[in-house]
C-alpha cells in the first residue's frame, strides 16, 4: 500500500490562506454577530458554538462555491468545509493518476458520496470545483429530505446531484445501486464511534480541549446524530464492511475511497484489502491545522 504525506491543505484548496471574516461576513451577514477580536487583535469566532459554525459554513459555501442557500436541521452534522474540500482535491489527483496526469472534469465523471448527510457538502463543492455528477446516499430519510431542500433552493445544481435513500441500514452498497450503474470514484466519511456512549464521551473530551466547562449533555460544535457519529464496531468495522461489499461488486467504482480518522485502524484495513485481493491500494495523509487524517483508496 503506497503512502503519500502532506503538511498542509491541498495546493488547490481555496481555504489555504485562512479565514477572512470581513469578506465572509459580507457574503453572509449572519456570520458577523459571531465574530470578535481576540487578545492579539485578530478577528475570530467561538468555534465551540454550533450556531457560529453553521453561519461560517453558510458564508464559505456562498462566497467560494456559489451556494446561495444552505441550512441543516438542528443537531445534524455540520462539517468543516476546508476539510471536505481537501478530500475532493485529493480524489481529483487520484483520478488524474489514472488519466495521464490530467484531472478529469465535467459531468462525464460520476462520484458516489456514501453518507451524504443533511449537509450535502461534498457534492456541493465537487460540482463547483470539477463539474462532476454526484449520487449521494444516506440511510436517514430526514437527512435526504434536508439535502433535497438545499438542491431545490439552488437551481444551478439541478440535474447535477442525485440523492437516494439506502433502504437497509445494515448495508452500504448492496440494495442501493441500480443494474449497470458505475462510478469513477466513491467517497465516504464513516462514523467514528462504536456506540452512543462513546460518541458522548468523545464530545466531552472535545469540550474540555476547547477549554469549556463539561456538560451533562454535551453539544458538538460540528453536530452529528445517530449514524453520522456511531456504528457497531466503530470506524474500523464500517470500513471493513465497505471493503467487503466493494469486493462483491468491484466494477461499480474505478476507485473506492474512505476517510480514516484513527491511524491505528490502518493495519486492519490493509489486511482486509489484502483478503479481498484489491489490485492496488493507497494511503493519502491530509493535515488541517493540528488535525491529521487520511484517505484510503483501493481498486480492483
Amino acid at each position: 500500500m503506497r503512502e503519500t504525506r502532506t503538511e498542509t491543505l491541498h495546493p488547490r484548496n481555496r481555504h489555504r490562506g485562512g479565514l477572512d471574516f470581513k469578506l465572509l461576513s459580507k457574503a453572509s451577514p449572519a456570520l458577523a454577530r459571531f465574530v470578535a477580536v481576540n487578545q492579539w487583535g485578530n478577528e475570530t469566532m467561538d468555534f465551540a458554538n454550533p450556531a457560529a459554525v453553521r453561519a461560517l459554513n453558510t458564508a464559505l459555501l456562498e462566497r467560494f462555491y456559489g451556494v446561495s442557500h444552505w441550512d441543516i436541521p438542528k443537531g445534524y452534522l455540520c462539517p468543516s468545509v476546508p476539510g471536505r474540500a481537501d478530500y475532493l482535491h485529493y480524489l481529483a489527483d487520484l483520478l488524474a493518476s489514472s488519466n495521464k496526469g490530467v484531472i478529469p472534469r465535467g459531468p462525464a465523471v460520476r462520484a458516489l458520496d456514501i453518507g451524504v448527510g443533511a449537509n450535502c457538502v461534498y457534492p456541493l463543492i465537487g460540482v463547483c470545483e470539477y463539474g462532476w455528477q454526484f449520487l449521494g446516499s444516506d440511510t436517514d430519510p430526514a437527512a435526504i429530505a434536508s439535502a433535497m431542500l438545499i438542491l431545490a433552493a439552488n437551481p444551478r445544481l439541478r440535474g447535477k446531484i442525485e440523492l437516494r435513500l439506502q433502504p437497509s441500514p445494515s448495508r452500504i452498497l448492496g440494495g442501493l445501486l441500480r443494474p449497470g450503474e458505475s462510478f469513477d470514484v466513491s467517497l465516504c466519511n464513516p462514523p467514528f464511534h462504536d456506540s452512543p456512549e462513546t460518541a458522548a464521551e468523545g464530545t466531552r473530551r472535545k469540550w474540555k480541549n476547547l477549554g469549556k466547562a463539561p456538560r451533562k449533555q454535551p453539544v458538538l460544535n460540528f453536530g452529528g446524530r445517530g449514524a453520522e457519529l456511531w456504528y457497531p464496531g466503530g470506524e474500523s468495522r464500517f470500513i471493513r464492511k465497505l471493503i467487503e461489499e466493494s469486493a462483491h461488486e468491484p466494477a461499480r467504482c474505478s476507485w473506492f475511497t474512505t476517510l480514516v480518522s484513527k491511524k491505528t485502524n490502518l493495519p486492519g484495513i490493509k489486511a482486509a484489502l489484502t483478503n479481498v485481493r484489491a489490485r492496488e491500494s493507497r494511503v493519502i495523509e491530509m493535515t488541517q491545522g493540528q488535525k491529521t487524517s487520511r484517505i484510503v483508496a483501493w481498486t480492483f
